[in-house]
């Protein structure tokens, strides 16, 4: 049994960083059984059908402009899985789901940065998924939820994203040690109530939370929502834990959580 993931995959320059950030997901994959299959939710691909990709081997998309040419060197030609694809789709139809299958889309920085720290080989199946923030929050906990069961087939699911995602906010000279006040009161809302798995309050985390309007401004939305995807898909072992949170640029926020638990035994 798996657990499910929500990771944080910052900026672009995080690929070729090494910090306190880098260090800790590079030390996560090795920490777990190297899954059998990542099916993975990228808040950089919106749609408003859900994408299921069914691709032999992902490029690498450069979703970015302006950075350091080193960027743009990167590859992560992770292969695809058909079987685990078909798996989704059964699900999906079982849950009376609707999706697409995308048999050409590569893998965006969402995806590839956080998985090259996880995977650096790329020996990892990949199953690409898209988001779409104007769902309401109950119906991406929902499509998450449908796959729970791919977790007892030592499959990962991952949300990626950030809880904490305002480009119109960051400080590009701000750190770790000045962080502002309303990211901070924003993340430790949405601890409380993803510890207590309180999804009545999560679900209106725009109207209950404080600066929700600043942590999750209406353009960066779907930066938030894997979360609930990644949250739903550990419906049936409703536990949270963060692992791991720190923050770059001001409030830019490094978060990961882990719902449900892992268990090595299969028990």
């Amino acid at each position: 049994m798996m657990p499910s993931l929500f990771i944080a995959h910052g900026a672009p320059l995080l690929a070729i960083e090494d910090n306190s950030y880098t260090q800790f997901l590079k030390s996560l994959g090795s920490s777990m059984p190297k899954p059998a299959a990542i099916v993975l939710f990228s808040a950089h691909w919106e749609e408003s059908a859900q994408q299921v990709s069914d691709v032999d081997e992902f490029a690498t998309i450069y979703d970015f402009g302006g950075f350091p040419e080193a960027l743009y060197r990167i590859k992560y030609p992770a292969k695809g899985n058909k079987d685990v694809t078909k798996e989704i789709l059964e699900l999906f139809e079982q849950h009376n789901l609707t999706y697409n299958v995308d048999t050409k889309r590569g893998l965006d920085h969402g995806a590839w940065v956080v998985l090259r720290m996880l995977y650096p080989e790329a020996d990892v199946p990949v199953i690409s998924m898209s988001v779409n923030p104007q769902l309401p929050p109950e119906e991406q906990y929902k499509i998450g939820q449908s796959l729970a069961s791919l977790r007892e087939k030592n499959i990962l699911i991952i949300g990626s994203g950030g809880t904490v995602h305002n480009l119109g906010a960051v400080k590009m000279g701000g750190n770790e040690e000045n962080v502002d006040g309303w990211a901070l009161d924003f993340d430790r809302w949405l601890e409380r109530h993803l510890v207590n798995w309180d999804l009545s309050s999560l679900f209106k985390y725009e109207s209950l939370a404080p600066a929700a309007e600043y942590a999750v401004p209406p353009y960066g939305k779907e930066h938030f929502v894997p979360l609930f995807y990644a949250m739903g898909a550990a419906d049936s072992q409703p536990s949270a834990k963060l692992l791991h949170r720190s923050y770059r640029y001001g409030n830019l926020s490094h978060s990961v959580w882990q719902f449900g638990e892992l268990n090595e035994g299969g028990n």
